[in-house]
């Protein structure tokens, strides 16, 4: 395919995803702590954070909880709809068992985190003031008499953890990753239109980029080009980009060989749309005859991935089976070794969350779980190939939400 047809894909893109957007909400932020030079305006609609925080105190209750606590990140941000980012000035916004969502924030950010956020109820601490004293009014709300049981967000840095502890004597902290991690796995209908979106320009980028291959480019001017084709179609990303035996390394780059012709190309990358991410894989033979080793260990990455993605049972298929699956595709070939890495890991608001695709991990794949499928070989010294696809699991078994490439 010639450049003017990828562009003219890219725009098609492009065109439809502003279509849909203009018939929902203005878009959600982006990360602050990621970029914090992105506009950050609501997407999606007030109900879906009311949902979240509905279930999120279900799921508390359950657990017998008084509340979870979080600091900006991408959990503050799946309840609020906003990340105003992480500084020396603490914000943190309140999710009680039952009752109203609070949010503490400096005084004068209290607008921002109104006009850009779902939480109505922000309170602010003047400067000058210990802005724990106020957390501790807002908590002690929840229970005038008595300690309780507090669910700390587990990104929560270590000196807020010791201030809090320290206004809220007597009450007991633990990890917040079991409420956040289970609300977070499942993924409604809205959060996977917009991987979705992420993918399908994640997909025209790497096509694009591809086109634009040359002898003599570096692995950083590919990059760069990568992440420049992701920006105009509308999302911010970028990736890894890895030529000849830097393949061989599953996280290498940018520091290998110009570029050749008659090698291979590993380009893993992803973009974010809306918050949510996307991460794709693909691995190509730059010029006219792909070597019989490459074509070999290719195809038997691709039955690996088949193999897994066929297995796929919702309710049924542990993660652990799913590795195993592939494994055994890449062992019975004769290259066990060279399969260093788990199979696959959950995506959504975080690039890599939970499920992960592992030996050891016993969990059950559910609907609306959203996970990679992505095995490689690696030869040191020579080449590497992954294939690295979306997927996300249905009533009837795996989707691929991205198009895998074909078999050589």
């Amino acid at each position: 395919m010639q450049r003017r047809e990828f562009l003219a894909a890219g725009a098609a893109v492009i065109a439809d995803w502003r279509l849909r957007i203009a018939d929902s909400p203005p878009p959600n932020p982006q990360s602050t702590i990621r970029n914090p030079q992105l506009a950050q305006e609501p997407t999606l609609a007030p109900e879906v954070f009311a949902r979240r925080i509905e279930r999120a105190q279900t799921e508390l209750n359950s657990r017998k909880l008084d509340c979870l606590i979080a600091t900006p990140g991408t959990n503050y941000e799946y309840f609020t709809g906003y990340n105003p980012g992480r500084s020396e000035r603490l914000i943190a916004v309140v999710i009680p068992a039952t009752g109203k969502t609070v949010v503490v924030c400096p005084a004068f950010e209290v607008e921002r985190i109104k006009q850009h956020g779902a939480i109505a109820d922000a309170r602010g601490w003047e400067e000058q003031a210990n802005p724990y004293k106020l957390l501790k009014s807002v908590v002690r709300e929840l229970r005038p008499r008595g300690n309780g049981v507090i669910a700390l967000e587990s990104t929560t840095s270590y000196d807020v953890y010791l201030a809090l502890a320290d206004q809220l004597s007597g009450w007991k902290f633990v990890n917040g990753a079991p409420v956040t991690e289970r609300l977070r796995i499942i993924k409604a209908p809205e959060e996977i239109v917009l991987i979705r979106r992420a993918i399908d320009i994640t997909e025209a980028a790497i096509a694009a980029t591809f086109a634009e291959l040359a002898a003599g480019q570096s692995e950083r001017d590919v990059a760069q080009l990568l992440s420049r084709e992701m920006q105009q179609r509308g999302a911010p990303g970028g990736g890894l980009v890895q030529f000849g035996p830097s393949s061989a390394l599953p996280h290498g780059g940018p520091a290998g060989p110009k570029l050749e012709r008659e090698a291979v190309v590993l380009i893993d990358c992803g973009c974010r749309v809306a918050g949510y991410e996307s991460d794709i894989t693909r691995t190509i033979w730059l010029g006219d005859s792909p070597s019989d080793e490459f074509k070999k260990v290719f195809n038997l990455v691709h039955d690996a991935q088949t193999a897994a993605i066929q297995l796929g049972r919702p309710l049924y298929t542990p993660c652990q089976e799913m590795d195993r699956a592939a494994r055994k595709v890449i062992s019975d070939g004769g290259y066990g070794p060279s399969f260093t890495h788990r199979l696959g890991h959950g995506l959504g608001m975080d690039g890599h969350e939970v499920p992960y695709l592992v030996e050891g991990n016993e969990t059950r794949l559910e609907p609306g779980m959203v996970f990679t499928v992505e095995p490689g070989i690696y030869q040191l010294g020579r080449f590497g190939v992954r294939i690295e696809d979306d997927c996300v699991m249905t009533d009837r078994g795996v989707e691929v939400l991205s198009h895998r490439p074909a078999k050589l």
